[in-house]
């Protein structure tokens, strides 16, 4: 079946002329409409746009003809950028994001936008717009979020690969639960110009644009596109690093999370297939990272509460229980003061500083789960979703490159480490290819 191909077998075999874009369409939405009902990965179907683009347009580009989606908090102009919620449903994009732009113009055809919670505030994927978007691995599971419908659809085969966003695990969490790659890039090497809830401050270096992919050299194709420079985005830098690749790195393992027997199995597993590699592996000093998770709460939580609430004011009931919870868990807080604020970011500055110079200094990627559990049964938690969580969020805080693989954990770098985390994800899935299977499902 041609939606089963690879990202990077569907270009190669569109510029070979052996498979057409319009086979490659017609084959995903094919596959859409089988699977639609039962996963709820999308929002909106750009079919006959997408088949009339396959059918007349002359496609150029690395992506040229290859079928891609794009996660619901991203503009496409003309279209609706709802992310989730009621509230915008009146919303109609002036242009496109500048994701969508490089999307198109490395000739992708975009198939649709994919389902997020309200607000991207959630880590599972529902709203009033569509029901909860199911895990293709096992559909009584969360697909996680907020980019859950994105890696749903790629899991599901009704897309090649796409874009996601990520503040606190979005694009990563989704990727491990359904079993997936995902990179959440340095702040400033992916734009997300277009993106709403606009990336800027007083979130900072929290939230980022990234791709998603069935496999990391698909990410890696995804990755080289969607790059480079911006001035619409405030983090973009006009000559962004690109230091050396010195490989193997050093793995640093971060084992201090509260685990699963399943997810500390597949860390274990990793780690000595690092090793089995002839990579160094070690394990994290202690209090390495000391107060980040707290740290990012702070600004995730604490920060965003007062200014969803003054968005949402009046209309509290048209809003959906993704959108609410976070926010919820500190209703009894004051909003943070000037002075919470300025300290909370110059202990994180200070914390940032030490962790990238220790990484730079032993050319370390860490190595650490996704998330403290695999994917939970939808329709409600037992469990302490800020616990489960936490292994997520020290790439957030610190503006870290973070790489999430199937296996459910993730590699994470220096800032602009992003080839250093590909080549190592590569390695990684050339030996499961090989055989040597480390993926816990």
């Amino acid at each position: 079946m041609l939606n089963r191909m690879s990202l990077r077998e569907m270009a190669e075999a569109v510029r070979a002329r052996s498979v057409s874009p319009l086979e490659l369409v017609v084959a995903h939405f094919a596959e859409i409409h089988r699977t639609r009902a039962q996963f709820h990965a999308f929002v909106e179907l750009f079919e006959e746009e997408a088949l009339k683009i396959a059918k007349t347009s002359e496609l150029r580009g690395p992506l040229a003809g290859v079928p891609v989606t794009v996660k619901d908090s991203f503009d496409i102009a003309g279209k609706r950028t709802a992310c989730g919620s009621r509230l915008r449903l009146d919303h109609r994009a002036a242009g496109d994001s500048t994701a969508v732009t490089r999307l198109r113009g490395a000739g992708a055809i975009i198939l649709g936008k994919t389902a997020c919670p309200e607000f991207l505030m959630n880590y599972d994927t529902e709203s009033h717009l569509t029901p909860a978007t199911r895990n293709p691995r096992d559909p009584a599971l969360t697909a996680g979020g907020s980019s859950g419908g994105e890696a749903a659809a790629i899991a599901a085969f009704c897309s090649a690969g796409g874009i996601g966003s990520d503040g606190g695990g979005s694009i990563r969490l989704p990727a491990a639960f359904c079993g997936i790659a995902g990179l959440k890039p340095t702040p400033g090497r992916v734009s997300a110009a277009g993106h709403w809830p606009e990336i800027a401050h007083p979130g900072g270096l929290l939230g980022v644009a990234g791709p998603m992919a069935r496999t990391v050299s698909d990410l890696r194709l995804l990755y080289e596109v969607v790059a480079g420079h911006d001035p619409l985005d405030p983090f973009s830098v006009p000559d962004p690093p690109e230091p050396p690749v010195e490989f193997p790195p050093t793995v640093v393992v971060l084992d201090q999370f509260t685990m699963t027997i399943e997810v500390r199995t597949a860390l274990e597993q990793t780690a000595l297939r690092c090793a089995e590699a002839g990579w160094r592996v070690e394990s994290a000093p202690a209090e390495f990272l000391a107060n980040a998770h707290e740290l990012w709460q702070f600004l995730f939580i604490r920060v965003n509460a007062p200014l969803l609430r003054g968005y949402i004011r009046g209309r509290e009931s048209e809003c959906h229980w993704t959108g609410l919870e976070l926010i919820g868990m500190v209703k009894d807080e004051p909003p943070p003061s000037a002075a919470e604020l300025c300290r909370v970011l110059l202990e994180r500055d200070r914390l940032r500083s030490r962790v990238c110079q220790w990484l730079e200094e032993r050319n370390a990627v860490l190595l650490a789960p996704v998330c403290g559990r695999t994917a939970w049964a939808l329709g409600g938690r037992s469990f302490d979703l800020l616990e489960a969580i936490q292994p997520l969020t020290f790439a957030n805080l610190l503006g870290l490159p973070a790489l999430a693989l199937p296996a459910g954990i993730q590699f994470a770098a220096a800032p602009w480490r992003e080839r250093l985390l590909l080549q190592a994800g590569e390695a990684l899935e050339q030996r499961q290819e090989q055989g040597r299977d480390y993926t816990v499902a």
